[in-house]
């Protein structure tokens, strides 16, 4: 097609042909396993193929907090592997996120794999209870993700986790914040991707009932800090995998 950028066309070539990979994974590892391959240029629609049924993603649907992450950290962005999140029913879930460059190195897109535990948490439980300490290696806690096809879902979820608990914890309010904690709450966001989506501004000016323009200019002041700051210094914390 006359026009079509280069880039895109190759990144369409790898997805397409990782997509009989998406099947071919999840089918080795059974009903257990889910395998989800994810576009970047699409934020609010990044699952492109799935098998599997593990946190219940289809085509078409959102990325999770891990990918938003991974799409803030641009082509800095490294596979996570081996990490231990929960849904929100509960269920423990064992991932690895692989990171899609194209032949520039630019970071594309994701292939994911989850592998729900859960029985197999609770197995080594009932062996330890039976028999004592197995001396197998205790998963690590794990912290709650939400995972959906609904990206202001996903938003949601990090409003609450680095708006509410940081506000209700001090005792404040967003307007008993100096600029300093304003800043440091608009670049927690930032860091974990939630400016990429599309309205997600909007999203955060209403919780915190300021007006859009306010919202923009805290974003812009808290990048234009973060830029300013000097090389290997960071004061926001990371978040919780997705």
């Amino acid at each position: 097609m006359a026009g079509a950028d280069p880039r895109n066309t190759e990144r369409d070539a790898i997805l397409r042909a990782l997509a009989p990979v998406v099947d071919g994974i999840a089918a080795t590892f059974g009903p257990v396993c889910e395998v989800v391959l994810h576009d970047y240029r699409r934020p609010e629609r990044s699952v492109v193929a799935v098998a599997g049924t593990v946190t219940g993603r289809t085509v078409g649907g959102a990325m999770s907090e891990i990918g938003m992450r991974m799409l803030a950290r641009g082509d800095t962005a490294e596979h996570e592997l081996n990490y231990v999140t929960r849904t929100g029913d509960g269920r423990l879930v064992k991932s690895s996120t692989m990171v899609l460059r194209d032949s520039t190195g630019a970071v594309f897109g994701a292939l994911c794999v989850n592998v729900d535990v859960t029985e197999v948490d609770r197995v080594r439980g009932l062996l330890d209870a039976l028999a004592g300490p197995t001396g197998l290696p205790a998963l690590p806690d794990a912290p709650v993700t939400t995972f959906g096809d609904d990206i202001d879902s996903v938003v949601e979820a990090l409003l609450d986790a680095l708006l509410d608990a940081p506000l209700r914890g001090r005792d404040q309010t967003w307007a008993g914040l100096d600029r300093g904690r304003r800043l440091a709450l608009f670049r927690g966001l930032d860091e974990r991707g939630v400016f990429a989506v599309r309205r997600a501004i909007e999203q955060v000016a209403a919780r915190l009932g300021i007006s859009r323009a306010s919202a923009y200019s805290y974003l812009a002041q808290s990048r234009a800090a973060a830029s300013d700051a000097p090389a290997g210094t960071d004061d926001t914390s990371q978040g919780a995998h997705p």
